[in-house]
């Protein structure tokens, strides 16, 4: 039987800003603090772009530099889902993009802020939800940098951002966390709670995703779904009953291309990838699409 699910309100997952638990990433923060100490030799790029995928530490490195920049002393600025607005100011946090009204709002906040000579801090978490018009206001603002500003870009999908505003930063890849890495997390944030190793293979090294997973029951649901797709006997109402569970939370769709990986089957992936996002793009009904995707995963076993 499957180990029950916790209730999400048992998990605390901090915000990268209370977060003062940075776990990998020496290197970037190395490269960071070379940068930083030797500036009034050579001066430091002031955009620096943090990339990497999903749930790997990158706000959180993002805010600890930001912290000991602005030394609580300097302004800092921070564009994100909680901070966006609308055209009439008020606030829109609806977690897919950040309006030009939120970028225009912070540069307005720039211009009147009192410029002590200590540095100021822009902090964008992240670049990817920019929608093109906030994307080109902040290209302007990185055409010409105010002086001793320092711009802190967290982006999840390179390929997202504009190649004009990539070619104005410095750009620092950051690498997925190893299984210690996520354990020593674990063992932080969830201690109470076995984390399988599977569900640690099962995150490609993001913490952000096992976090997601424990929150959501997304661990339990897809032991469920390996259980499934390992059991010869299974029926469709089965497989149903598997799907209902999937179905109502969009980001628990990805397990069906985690099960498939799991599976080696290649194959399948593309087809599966494009079933999924027409389930969000054309409304179809989740539940029979995705039963539609585990039977297939069924067949080719």
């Amino acid at each position: 039987m499957a180990p029950r699910k916790k209730q999400s309100a048992e998990y605390q997952f901090p915000h990268p800003m209370e977060n003062e638990r940075l776990v990998g990433h020496a290197d970037t923060l190395r490269s960071f603090m070379d940068a930083w100490d030797n500036r009034d030799t050579h001066p430091i790029h002031p955009v620096w772009m943090l990339t990497g995928p999903k749930g790997i530490g990158k706000a959180t490195l993002a805010y600890k530099i930001a912290k000991m920049v602005y030394g609580n002393v300097g302004d800092f600025f921070i564009i994100d889902q909680e901070r966006n607005i609308d055209k009439d100011g008020k606030p829109k946090p609806d977690g897919k993009v950040i309006s030009v009204y939120t970028v225009r709002a912070m540069i307005d906040k720039m211009q009147m802020s009192s410029m002590s000579g200590d540095w100021r801090v822009v902090l964008i978490d992240s670049v990817d939800q920019l929608n093109t018009a906030a994307s080109n206001a902040i290209l302007k603002l990185l055409e010409e940098p105010p002086a001793k500003t320092l711009f802190l870009l967290v982006v999840h999908q390179l390929a997202n951002v504009l190649p004009t505003v990539r070619s104005r930063a410095r750009v620092e890849k950051m690498r997925p966390l190893t299984i210690s890495q996520l354990r020593e997390l674990c063992a932080k944030f969830i201690p109470d709670d076995e984390v399988s190793t599977e569900t640690l293979r099962l995150a490609n090294g993001s913490f952000g995703k096992i976090a997601n997973l424990k929150t959501s029951g997304g661990d339990v649901i897809y032991a469920e779904l390996m259980e499934l797709l390992a059991n010869n006997h299974a029926n469709s109402a089965d497989v149903m009953n598997v799907a209902k569970k999937i179905a109502p939370a969009p980001e628990l769709h990805g397990i069906l291309l985690d099960a498939i990986a799991s599976h080696g089957l290649a194959d399948l992936y593309p087809r599966a990838t494009h079933a999924i996002a027409d389930m969000r793009n054309v409304n179809l009904e989740p539940e029979i699409g995705i039963f539609k995707i585990i039977m297939e995963i069924k067949k080719c076993l």
